[in-house]
């Protein structure tokens, strides 16, 4: 007897698509309505339905340099135990090594954060798709460098990665009206750009 039935299909896109992210957004794990996984951050069929967060708080954008960052889902299963999970990582790089950079990531670096990537990557109505990652558990920290590069040309700057632990794979968040997030259903304060 199966635990599950598949109840799609999928054939060739016809459409060719774009790699990347064009922008990272930091949410504090914290600030979403508790529990997060039901309240907080609401995921129906792989999508996010609604976004809430308590009142004075927003989401941090980050704008990403063309070719650098990436978003991640691995899959991790095992045969043996009959378990499989998704570990989400996001790598980010920031140009230019700045004291304001040093404090901003050592204030990421000491907190838990949910992340959305605005990718390269569009809908047929031509709006950006957006990743949500670490909806339940968070992301975290964990990895990362700063670097002065040696030759003129090499890279001056950050290195950061974040990654998480979930049991589900990393949701696709509703279409967007006009700019990012302005479902009527989302209740959160700003998006912080600088």
């Amino acid at each position: 007897m199966a635990c599950t039935n598949l109840t799609k299909g999928r054939g060739l896109d016809c459409n060719r698509i774009s790699g990347g992210v064009k922008f990272i957004y930091f949410g504090v794990y914290d600030q979403f309505t508790a529990p997060i996984e039901t309240v907080g951050i609401v995921e129906a069929s792989g999508e996010v339905t609604d976004i809430e967060m308590g009142a004075g708080t927003g989401l941090y954008r980050y704008a990403m340099p063309m070719g650098v960052a990436s978003v991640t889902d691995t899959i991790v299963g095992s045969r043996e135990n009959g378990t499989i999970y998704y570990t989400p990582t996001a790598q980010v790089l920031f140009n230019r090594l700045t004291k304001e950079d040093q404090n901003q990531i050592k204030l990421l670096g000491a907190t838990k954060v949910v992340i959305f990537a605005q990718l390269n990557q569009q809908l047929a109505n031509g709006h950006d798709v957006i990743i949500c990652l670490g909806r339940v558990n968070g992301m975290e920290l964990n990895a990362g460098t700063m670097d002065t590069g040696a030759a003129w040309g090499d890279k001056n700057g950050y290195t950061l990665t974040f990654d998480g632990m979930e049991t589900e794979p990393f949701p696709m968040v509703a279409d967007y009206t006009t700019v990012p997030f302005d479902n009527g259903a989302f209740t959160m304060g700003t998006i912080v750009t600088s």
